[in-house]
């Protein structure tokens, strides 16, 4: 437990996270990486190399430090990083490792004047409290999902039963345990997470769900990202090839309600929406379907969804392309989303819930979209594929 007097150190620190929390996150994750190989299968390279990471991390310890009083009004973000986690199998052992190499960047970024042994004594404290909240809440879920007909902990061997290809770039893979046994009813809107080896590096990597459960098998659809060393190696692979998967986690999951139901989605980002889609067909909800892609050949599980419209009359769907050439699967309209137009693709009463997914630049126009179309910020739900940030 935090005394008063480290309570006031962490909330000293805040401008300086405000200010400088990038370099010092940058600098944690150089010194740990390099010091420490077996925690590097839990951090995408790529998020690395991109800033991602760092600037997700520097984000969570200011809010951290921020709200250290009261932690409580962290709001979802506590549960996005242990559902991360817990796809990725974050382990008890891996915390200390984390702990030792951030509290020396402190250090060497901040500085001995800045960061005194009083501040490093205080951020021990504080970095002891939230490792023993993650790692309690971890093991819980861990626990909940072992026992749940169907779980397991740990890795489960899994056989590509299908391969389908769902437009130029995004393929879909059926996956059936090697053993034969049930696999666990996942919510609409999670992921599962898997453990790949590649070049003789081993890789870690989350994947939505792409349909509703089953109890039998599962689906992701992987878009083929340039350069990506994860999703190409996947489209390499054929059927009956193994798969690692660790069992399914995420808390972006699509909740009981009454309200109308609109699911927003650009590119790859349409593979989570898909199983929600999938679960609220089978009610009376009224449904808005909107998907954004680059083009016709970039458009994925059109059929599908233009199929589920015919069959069930509560559900509309629109397509919006950034380009389009020719006659055929014309959108139903051309460039990017304006607020304008989502505003005629909504429905008239803006008390819906919207769960909206796709690249990040797209994710806070939508945000500020629907915000600014009277649809309350509560029920305005997003998720992403990558590292938890801010959409602001």
């Amino acid at each position: 437990m935090l005394c008063a007097e480290q309570r006031a150190l962490i909330k000293a620190t805040v401008p300086l996270l405000e200010t400088g929390g990038e370099a010092l996150t940058n600098h944690f994750y150089k010194l740990m990486l390099a010091e420490h190989p077996e925690v590097r299968p839990l951090f995408n390279q790529a998020h690395q190399a991109s800033g991602e990471q760092p600037r997700a991390l520097a984000n969570g310890v200011l809010m951290y430090a921020k709200h250290i009083d009261r932690l409580d009004q962290l709001g979802g973000l506590v549960s996005q990083i242990i559902n991360k986690h817990v796809a990725l199998q974050v382990l008890p052992e891996h915390y200390p490792i984390v702990g030792s190499c951030l509290l020396r960047a402190i250090r060497e970024v901040l500085g001995e004047e800045i960061a005194t042994d009083a501040v490093i004594d205080a951020w021990a404290a504080a970095y002891g409290q939230l490792a023993d909240i993650l790692i309690g809440s971890e093991e819980s879920l861990y626990s909940a999902t072992a026992d749940a007909p169907g779980g397991w902990r740990g890795v489960r061997a899994f056989r590509i039963v299908g391969k389908v290809a769902e437009s130029a770039e995004i393929a879909s893979f059926y996956l059936e345990p090697e053993d034969g046994g049930a696999v666990i009813a996942h919510k609409p809107g999670q992921y599962i997470g898997l453990r790949l080896l590649i070049d003789g590096q081993e890789i870690r990597r989350n994947y939505s769900l792409s349909s509703a459960s089953n109890g039998r098998s599962y689906r992701i659809s992987v878009k083929r990202e340039p350069g990506g060393v994860a999703s190409n190696a996947l489209h390499r692979m054929e059927e009956g090839q193994r798969l690692e998967l660790f069992a399914p986690a995420g808390d972006f999951t699509l909740q009981p309600s009454d309200k109308p139901l609109v699911l927003i989605s650009g590119g790859v980002g349409i593979t989570p929406t898909l199983a929600m889609l999938e679960e609220a067909v089978t009610t009376d909800r009224p449904i808005h379907f909107i998907h954004c892609a680059r083009n016709a050949d970039a458009h994925a599980f059109r059929r599908t969804i233009d199929a589920l419209a015919e069959r069930h009359g509560q559900l509309k769907r629109f397509y919006c392309y950034d380009e389009h050439e020719g006659d055929e699967l014309q959108p139903d309209a051309i460039g990017l989303m304006t607020e304008e137009r989502l505003s005629s693709w909504l429905p008239a009463d803006r008390d819906l819930d919207a769960y909206f997914l796709g690249p990040k630049p797209f994710m806070a126009a939508i945000r500020r979209q629907l915000l600014a179309l009277g649809v309350p910020e509560h029920q305005a739900r997003y998720e992403f594929f990558g590292p938890a940030s801010a959409l602001e």
